[in-house]
């Protein structure tokens, strides 16, 4: 599989916005996250990513396609609704590094994309000298209705790379599901390692 996955600068993610935007929407749309995107939303979301200092955007592409992206930057450039359950945990959020959304088409998935996204945002994270990188996943129960059988956790792919659970560290995100007429509430758990 002939897939590159290199860090976009800044006005290479302006360029690409609509496509980022759409994986986004698209790969969200799937469990665990059940989000029923929009795109003006995304858009405005990409470009202040864009725009906050280290940041990071690692994009695979297969030919001129984008088909996945995963996001970092420093913690203090998050939400409060991100960042200050970390700093409430006694992290330094100084030296943190927050990793976003790791987001790939099904067709490409199981092939390495997935070590090579966190390889370039840890890289970034170091560039940056952060000591600690810190990412969330959305919390869902084993009955959930939408959960499809063949469902499977990234927890061992995520072990595997050295991050563990954050005993007791979680923050709360809204966003509409598919299928709601308006945002929910939705719990997410952190994970961290040191770097």
């Amino acid at each position: 599989m002939g897939i590159a996955v290199r860090t976009l600068e800044p006005g290479q993610i302006a360029e690409q916005l609509d496509d980022l935007a759409r994986l986004r929407i698209a790969v969200f749309r799937e469990w665990p996250y059940l989000y029923d995107g929009d795109a003006g939303y995304e858009a405005a979301y990409l470009t202040a990513f864009a725009h906050a200092p280290h940041a990071v955007l690692a994009a695979a592409f297969d030919g001129d396609a984008i088909v996945g992206m995963a996001t970092a930057s420093p913690m203090t450039a998050q939400a409060p609704e991100i960042r200050e359950p970390v700093a409430a945990a006694r992290f330094d959020i100084s030296r943190c590094f927050y990793f976003g959304e790791s987001v790939l088409l099904p067709g490409y998935r199981g092939h390495g994309i997935g070590h090579a996204f966190f390889d370039h945002r840890e890289a970034g994270a170091r560039a940056a000298d952060a000591e600690t990188a810190l990412f969330c996943s959305v919390v869902r129960t084993a009955d959930h209705p939408l959960r499809p059988a063949d469902a499977r956790s990234h927890h061992h792919f995520w072990t595997k790379r050295g991050y563990a659970e954050v005993p007791g560290l979680t923050c709360r995100l809204d966003w509409r599901e598919i299928g709601e007429a308006a945002e929910s509430p939705h719990a997410l758990q952190f994970w961290s390692r040191a770097l």
